[in-house]
């Protein structure tokens, strides 16, 4: 495990799937500090200076975010005061009291209009205000060109949370079939592999700027809620899964747009980070061995 020996690091949204993930992978020796959105409202300087005066950590890292894609069309203030606003506080009290600060952002940043891996300096064309919400949070901790690092990430699922997975392990047992998008492709990421990334990073003080994480491989959002009943039922988790229909964007409206490619270039994560991706499919059979293990 990533050494973290007395490092004091504070985890912002720690409720919430990724946060939930961080407390539960934390390298041993690592003092660890987890607050909720309850405990701490990001946006608000005071209560944040206040908290790392008393805290002291080395290290925040910013799990909280507002991520629900299709009400943040309706919802605009909510999504940018959460997403794009409040990094922007975490940075500036960070960058006053010394603390490094890492942000976690998505691959909703981009249009979706690539054939290939987006790299970390690819140009950002969001297509919702959810991504366009997260955009302005990268800027504005960027603008404050100090000790940040910001993973981008996507398709995030675990164990805990709402999330594609768990909407799928119930559709496949309340339901005969399922239709499906095949036509938006990316990369599903296990929160514990996301968190262990993190981690990774925490180890190393030196790195900053934006980099990529994902589970490896890629997939479709069909392909993998295919997976998802084969592996439940592998894992004894199902008694019986749905047949999937694969259907196009266009079939299943949504009030956000999502861009149809949004696959991540890692390869400077895992020199840097010094770790070797698990491919998605590994990592899902992983997530529900915890959630059975859970029950």
């Amino acid at each position: 495990m990533t050494d973290c020996n007395d490092l004091t690091v504070l985890v912002t949204g720690a409720a919430g799937q990724l946060g939930q993930a961080l407390v539960a992978t934390a390298p041993k020796g690592t003092h660890l500090v987890a607050v909720s959105r309850a405990e701490l409202d990001i946006g608000d300087a005071a209560a944040v200076a206040a908290q790392l005066a008393q805290r002291r950590p080395h290290l925040l890292i910013n799990a909280a975010a507002y991520t629900a894609v299709d009400r943040a069309e309706q919802e605009r203030d909510a999504a940018f005061r959460a997403n794009g606003e409040a990094p922007g506080v975490l940075a500036s009290v960070c960058a006053e009291q010394g603390v490094r600060l890492f942000h976690v952002s998505t691959d909703f940043v981009f249009d979706g209009l690539a054939s290939s891996p987006y790299a970390t300096d690819a140009a950002t064309a969001p297509l919702g205000v959810y991504g366009q919400s997260k955009l302005a949070g990268e800027q504005a901790v960027q603008s404050v060109g100090t000790d940040t690092l910001i993973l981008r990430t996507g398709w995030v699922y675990g164990a805990v949370g709402h999330n594609f997975m768990h909407t799928m392990l119930r559709l496949h047992a309340e339901r005969d079939t399922i239709s499906v998008v095949a036509d938006q492709v990316g990369t599903p990421t296990h929160a514990r592999t996301l968190a262990r990334a993190l981690w990774a990073a925490a180890a190393r003080p030196a790195l900053q700027g934006i980099y990529h994480w994902s589970d490896a491989g890629v997939c479709s959002w069909y392909d993998f809620a295919v997976a998802i009943g084969e592996e439940a039922l592998a894992a004894g988790l199902l008694e019986r899964s749905a047949a999937v229909q694969p259907i196009a964007t266009e079939d299943y409206p949504t009030p956000a747009r999502r861009p149809a490619y949004s696959v991540l270039e890692k390869s400077a994560s895992w020199r840097d980070f010094d770790l070797t991706p698990t491919h998605w499919r590994e990592e899902l059979r992983n997530c529900l061995q915890l959630l059975r293990a859970m029950h």
